[in-house]
């Protein structure tokens, strides 16, 4: 097919944006690189009991988009509830360095991801709305490969502080705190939203119903990202395999640090690239580097394995989640761009929680390798589904 000419430049807004999810993924990451080994040293978890909690988090951020992405269709207002799901993981972010209970460390789990549910939807909708319909896949990589800089920068400077503090885990954790609130300045004072383009008496009148008019390949598009998120594993697995394979605990960090450079190098340009071609054939991509990245894992017993396993599940990382966005922007009509990151983050939570228990229960039961090989199946199947809704389309 002919290389479509694209503008050269994405709005300020879009940079400035991805400046946040940068500064808030440093925080992020800084705490949940070191958040697995904590738990289960200080605080005494099962693997079981992590993949039950990282589970829960997640499925929780998830939902919640389906609430706040009908919210911002609503009111028309998308900065707002983004600033606001911003603003209260910024206040959680002090209450784990001062949790001395698991119950403590839920709560705060709990509550910072209710946050990223909050900002998720309304934060996706509004690049859509800034973005020219031709440089969304762009957009989408430029925020993912930002937010993906900041995900590796965090378990970086956990390691640093590590050595600084001698393993005293809380005190690095306090770190934490200062990149979240500089993500809450750059968002309110670097964003300006854009005029609503749909009618208000449109927005007074939605109701979830309406979703049924969307289309058939939106809802084709859910149901591959659900197979995904049954298919992939929390990056809490991967630190943990890390050590199960010898990593020094001070390095385990390292593995999160492999993994987002990849991320980061690899998003911007597959977001550029599918804008060019066709989307799904870029999808069906990124499962194979699934496929072959769990295989890798599964295997692993020395530290170059894991790393080539890691790098791989970067790449898949890239190639898959600035795409499923735009891909979800492409078959939602404005006026249900909220709604429909909602319900596309919500579904797919669901499906995240239930690989985060089987996970769990797979790892103390039969193994780590146990836990990647399923992974592996489960893609396996998301690969077929691929290529049928590649054939139809």
């Amino acid at each position: 097919m002919p290389i479509k000419q694209l503008p050269k430049k994405l709005p300020s807004a879009i940079w400035a944006l991805g400046m946040v999810s940068m500064f808030m993924d440093i925080s992020s990451e800084l705490v949940h690189s070191l958040l697995p080994l904590f738990m289960v040293s200080a605080l005494g978890a099962s693997v079981t009991t992590i993949g039950f909690i990282e589970g829960i988090a997640e499925a929780t951020a998830l939902i919640t988009k389906i609430f706040s992405g009908a919210l911002s269709d609503y009111l028309g207002k998308r900065k707002l509830i983004t600033l606001m799901g911003y603003g209260m993981a910024a206040c959680t972010k002090p209450l784990f360095p001062l949790a001395h209970s698991l119950g403590m460390v839920v709560t705060a789990r709990f509550i910072d991801r209710i946050g990223k549910g909050i900002r998720g939807a309304p934060r996706d909708a509004l690049i859509a709305d800034i973005t020219p319909p031709e440089l969304r896949g762009a957009a989408f990589g430029l925020r993912q490969s930002l937010d993906t800089i900041g995900a590796f920068l965090g378990p970086i400077l956990a390691m640093v502080y590590m050595t600084l503090y001698v393993g005293d885990i809380r005190h690095v954790l306090w770190i934490a705190v200062i990149p979240a609130f500089i993500a809450v300045v750059v968002l309110a004072f670097g964003v300006k939203e854009p005029e609503s383009t749909h009618p208000v008496d449109e927005r007074k009148t939605l109701k979830f119903s309406e979703l049924r008019h969307i289309g058939k390949t939106y809802w084709e598009v859910v149901a591959l990202a659900t197979l995904l998120s049954l298919a992939r594993v929390s990056d809490a697995f991967l630190l943990l395999k890390a050590k199960a394979d010898g990593v020094d605990i001070a390095l385990v960090p390292m593995v999160m640090v492999v993994m987002n450079i990849v991320y980061a190098l690899a998003a911007y340009p597959a977001g550029r690239l599918s804008d060019r071609m066709d989307r799904s054939s870029l999808l069906l991509l990124s499962v194979v580097f699934l496929i072959a990245a769990n295989v890798s894992l599964a295997l692993s017993n020395d530290v170059l394995v894991l790393a080539a396993g890691v790098g791989l599940w970067g790449l898949h990382m890239a190639f898959s989640q600035g795409l499923l966005a735009a891909m979800v922007t492409d078959n939602a009509p404005a006026h249900l761009r909220g709604t429909a990151f909602g319900v596309f983050y919500g579904v797919s939570g669901i499906a995240m929680l239930a690989s985060g228990i089987i996970a769990g229960m797979l790892w103390d039961n039969f193994g780590p390798a146990a836990t990647f090989a399923a992974s592996a199946s489960f893609a396996s199947v998301l690969f077929s589904g691929l290529v049928i809704f590649r054939r139809k389309h």
